[in-house]
């Protein structure tokens, strides 16, 4: 009897998840529901799977609404029929075409309320009538109409306290009091599962609409497969022609990678053609390779990675630039016969590039067939107790205040109100947004499935996420963007436009074998490079004087949480400093898992030892790597295969104690290490910018400094830049450009650095300079540029005007001469219809450290002297970063300014790691434990004296700080005559805080890994 039951996808309206409203449903004996969310079909594939657990009928439809206003209530007779609605939303939500008052539905019944009815009703139209409607049956226009009615009993909510929470979600979604929300805002009181037998009863004097409603939910029905694969079948557009062109393709590519001879490969190619096209994925091969296709052709540079390197195939077509036989990577762990899904390709480009490789993908393979993966973006707690409490009236300084102390008792009444609605949100969806690079390229019009959205960024998206796309047959392809892969494009064009050097940066082996580049590695000088300039990873590089590929490899894997937290990063470093001291505790380590000591780093590893130390199937051994990636976790499979991986183990002979330690090792990646291609697609792009950075640092700093960085703020890639011989200089109206940009070794920074000149007018200075010459003072600036006091007034104080000779005091006089109040509009006749009179101006001098005070203020670091110089003291340390190694387990005095900082939680409370440079410009890190951060905290950036002990692990030293203090800057000389002012400036200086929630580390006595063998 139930055909309109919303859960809470439909989005700040409906309070039941799919699983309470199915187990409601099967725990009253119900045996046919339907669910119709309001505008969406998100949670259809879970409900039916829900209905089929507990023997229930699932049917789906859709209750559209457009605003608050019901229209009509669409349910489908097969699941076909959901194709006919879900067009007719993506047209309104994509393209703005309104929702029809009466939709021309083929395959789906159409319940109206009693406020739309047609005047003319079709064989498959109902009127919906609710218990609060019979009365008005008695009026004859509404009795004519009785053989075409339905009990229309919606369900909502399930409890009084989940009608306010569905009211607490109207307010929000209306952004309004709870006390000013209209009724019609508001679902009816009985929106709730009643018993069969007494909805019954409330319509028993209607027999015709208890018929038509039981019609209904016996002539509807959903089929759908889930297991049948949906993307894109064929590329050519028909699987001989596809594996045709994917074997001729492939070969070309073997004879381009490795000659005309390699028999190894030759042999894995065939090897790897005969699973592709037994497993019908030779479209999915070419599909991706078209794209690259398109990249290259655009002079786009790109990263494959993921375990799609593992495949030779990929290799050869240009996929991936990871050759699988020299590290070994085997094709199985992508693609073997059990597999019954594509493979999936992670595919980065420039955060620059990827809109248009977006752009083309949409228009090569059609705007009814592609789209982004959805995500549900929950109501996430803070932001909850905010629009909750906005709903209730509460002032922002009480919002403010429980939300910094979510916990904390309060004894206000409307605050306690608050705080228990708050806890029901927690983990609903609030809004549908887009997954950050997951699309999808589907066989038939996606519509078929689902209505599409259009949020903000331009590109349509499903209405379900991507664990759904995978369950219901869709791949995706994933799209991605970086940064690094920018810095690297940058710096390769920026070398060949000032140096004309024309680097083949995908020439891999270019980088991978440059000893200097390898020198840099194995002493951590990997700022600005990607992913190995963090203040861990380069402590890790330090540790293991990392000098080739395969450890460079090994250490983007154990650098991931769950490996470091399990100890065997820590176990790593050991065995690979100490290889004389320790033991494979099993045959199989050594042979399976020799190349990292017999520590499992990477994924694969995982399934090397569950095969052949466990003697697991391959099957197997895939659902445990699966769930220790984070995918398809399902706790009873993972208990089943944890059963199987024991009693194989005890058939086998292996003692019970081995196999314990073994399989607590393997549950210790946790989902957080990487498949070993996926690291190795790492390690070459870190290596293509190290190369780049070791021979071109400047270009390859600017190019850095141009992409906004990585881990560390602009000032930090500037001190690299600085270290490296560049002359750094502010922006300038005659040589500067928007971004950063260098000649020879001076490197100008950009007006986009300049927080209160507009983009528009970085881009349009540098324009009209091309245009029509240099600027050949400030009155010619103005007249040329249209631009107000304030901005000018900026670019005055940082600079940019020098050429002229005249000094910065004389500059802001003639600016407010000049501009003053002047209207924009009429700056030509008011100003240069006249020649400008010439002023004399009195001589003003100015301090030697105002302009780096002036730079502070604008950019946040000065750039004309380093923080050290504006220090009251003149002690500079007792001891320097670079001799910080003959300093173990002694205690030093260090003078330094603060890079970065990371939170860490302790059980004790909050430490921090931070990161330093010394008067030298050396990099040195220390650790701040609870108790020394209670006495002596951090202040904000800045220089700091500390004094703490050296400890040396692993050729790599961290000073554990005992005190430190925040020493003061000088006083500001613009404001010798305001004491108030003197010293707010050096507020400004900045610091990266970074934040984890993750426990430390362990270290080694807690670890329990064992070094010697087990028997």
């Amino acid at each position: 009897m139930y055909l309109n039951c919303h859960s809470y996808h439909s989005l700040r309206f409906g309070t039941l998840s799919i699983n309470d409203l199915v187990c409601q449903a099967s725990a009253l004996g119900v045996k046919e529901l339907v669910l119709t969310d309001i505008n969406t079909v998100t949670g259809i594939y879970e409900f039916k799977k829900k209905c089929e657990e507990k023997g229930i009928k699932p049917i789906v439809g859709v209750e559209v609404r457009k605003g608050s206003k019901l229209l009509y209530i669409t349910i489908a007779k097969e699941f076909a029929g959901l194709g006919e609605v879900n067009r007719v939303l993506t047209n309104y939500n994509c393209d703005g075409i309104d929702l029809p008052e009466r939709p021309d539905f083929q395959n789906c019944f159409i319940i109206y309320p009693f406020s739309n009815i047609p005047k003319q009703l079709n064989n498959n139209e109902y009127i919906g009538v609710r218990e609060e409607d019979l009365n008005m049956l008695i009026r004859k226009e509404y009795q004519k109409l009785i053989s075409k009615m339905v009990i229309l009993r919606p369900v909502t909510f399930s409890t009084k306290k989940e009608f306010n929470l569905h009211r607490i979600l109207r307010a929000i979604d209306n952004n309004m009091l709870l006390s000013k929300l209209p009724e019609n805002e508001v679902c009816y009181r009985t929106e709730y599962f009643k018993s069969g037998q007494a909805i019954s009863e409330t319509y028993q004097n209607y027999p015709q609409i208890i018929e038509n409603t039981q019609k209904i939910l016996t002539e509807c029905s959903v089929e759908f497969a889930f297991v049948t694969p949906r993307n894109k079948k064929f590329y050519t557009g028909s699987k001989k022609d596809d594996f045709r062109l994917l074997t001729r393709l492939a070969f070309a590519g073997l004879e381009k990678r490795y000659g005309k001879n390699h028999e190894q490969a030759k042999l894995r190619v065939e090897k790897e053609l005969k699973v592709i096209d037994e497993l019908n994925f030779s479209g999915y091969f070419l599909i991706t390779w078209d794209i690259i296709r398109y990249s290259n052709s655009m002079g786009f540079m790109h990263v494959g990675r993921g375990s799609g390197a593992n495949s030779i195939v990929a290799f050869c077509l240009g996929i991936t630039d990871i050759c699988p036989i020299e590290l070994d990577l085997y094709f199985e762990r992508f693609l073997n016969l059990n597999r019954k899904s594509p493979p999936d390709f992670d595919i980065d480009w420039s955060w620059q590039d990827r809109d248009i490789i977006l752009d083309y993908i949409f228009n090569r393979y059609g705007k009814e067939y592609v789209a982004f993966c959805g995500t549900n973006v929950e109501f996430k707690y803070r932001s909850i107790i905010r629009e909750v409490g906005k709903a209730f009236g509460l002032p922002k300084e009480e919002l403010d205040e429980l939300s910094k102390n979510p916990e904390r008792v309060f004894r206000d009444e409307v605050v306690q109100q608050v705080q228990k609605y708050g806890k029901l949100l927690e983990k609903f969806p609030n809004q549908r947004s887009m997954h950050s690079c997951g699309i999808i390229i589907s066989e038939e019009p996606l519509t078929n499935f689902t209505a599409l959205e259009m949020p903000p960024k331009g590109f349509p998206i499903v209405q379900w996420d991507m664990h759904v796309a995978e369950e219901i047959g869709f791949e995706k392809f994933d799209i991605l963007s970086q940064r690094g892969l920018g810095t690297i494009n940058d710096t390769v064009r920026l070398v060949e436009e000032k140096k004309g050097i024309k680097i083949d940066i995908k020439n891999t082996s270019l980088s991978k074998d440059e000893q200097k580049c390898n020198e840099f590695l194995s002493q951590g000088k990997t700022i600005g490079c990607f992913y190995i300039e963090s203040p861990a990873m380069r402590g890790l590089l330090r540790r293991l004087k990392c000098d080739n590929y395969k450890v460079l490899v090994a250490a983007s894997s154990i650098i991931r949480p769950g490996v470091a937290q399990s100890g065997m990063m820590r176990e790593y470093i050991f065995r690979h400093n100490n290889p004389d001291k320790f033991e494979y505790f099993h045959k199989v380590f050594e042979e399976q898992l020799g190349e990292t000591y017999g520590i499992m780093v990477y994924q694969e590893d995982v399934i090397k030892i569950a095969l052949h130390y466990g003697g697991v199937s391959a099957a197997d051994g895939d659902i445990l790597r699966r769930a220790m990636s984070g995918k398809g976790r399902s706790l009873s499979a993972l208990q089943k295969v944890k059963d199987d991986f024991f009693a194989s183990c005890k058939q086998q002979g292996h003692p019970e104690n081995l196999s314990a330690e073994i399989y607590r090792q393997i549950e210790s990646f946790a989902g957080y290490s990487f498949c070993k291609a996926h690291s190795a697609s790492y390690a070459v792009e870190s290596y293509q910018s190290l190369y780049l950075k070791v021979y071109y640092p400047l270009e390859f700093m600017v190019s850095v400094i141009n992409n906004m960085g990585g881990f560390y703020r602009t000032e930090v890639y500037v001190h690299e830049a600085r270290m490296s011989g560049g002359k750094i200089l502010n922006p300038c109206v005659n040589r500067g450009e928007h971004q950063a940009t260098i000649y020879g070794d001076e490197i100008y920074l950009g007006f986009m650095h300049l927080e209160k000149v507009e983009s528009r007018l970085g881009l349009l200075i540098p324009e009209e300079r091309r245009r029509n010459g240099e600027y050949k003072s400030l009155e010619d600036f103005i007249k040329r540029i249209l631009i107000g006091i304030e901005t000018l007034q900026t670019l005055i104080f940082i600079g940019a005007f020098r050429f002229s000779g005249v000094p910065k005091n004389e500059l802001l006089l003639k600016a407010r001469v000049l501009l003053g109040e002047f209207k924009p509009e009429r700056r030509f006749e008011t100003l240069f219809e006249e020649p400008v009179k010439e002023f004399k101006f009195p001589e003003l001098k100015r301090n030697v450290f105002e302009d780096a005070f002036d730079e502070i203020e604008i950019l946040s670091f000065p750039v004309s002297c380093t923080p050290f110089d504006l220090l009251q003291t003149k002690y500079r340390g007792s001891v320097m970063a670079n001799e910080l190694v003959q300093y173990h387990k002694k205690q030093v005095k260090m003078l330094a300014y603060l890079i970065s900082r990371k939170h860490v939680p302790t059980k004790k409370g909050t430490m921090y790691f931070g990161t330093w440079v010394d008067v030298n410009g050396d990099y040195f890190d220390t650790a701040h434990f609870p108790d020394c951060l209670e006495k002596f905290p951090f202040q904000g950036g800045g220089c700091y004296l500390l004094l703490g002990v050296v400890e040396v692990d692993f050729h790599f030293p961290t000073i554990t700080i005992t005190k430190m203090a925040k020493m003061p800057f000088i006083a500001d000389p613009r404001y010798a005559h305001d004491e108030e002012k003197r010293f707010e400036t050096q507020e400004k200086i900045k610091e990266d805080v970074s934040m984890t929630f993750r426990a430390p580390y362990p270290q080694e006595h807690e670890i329990g890994l064992p070094r010697l063998k087990l028997n």
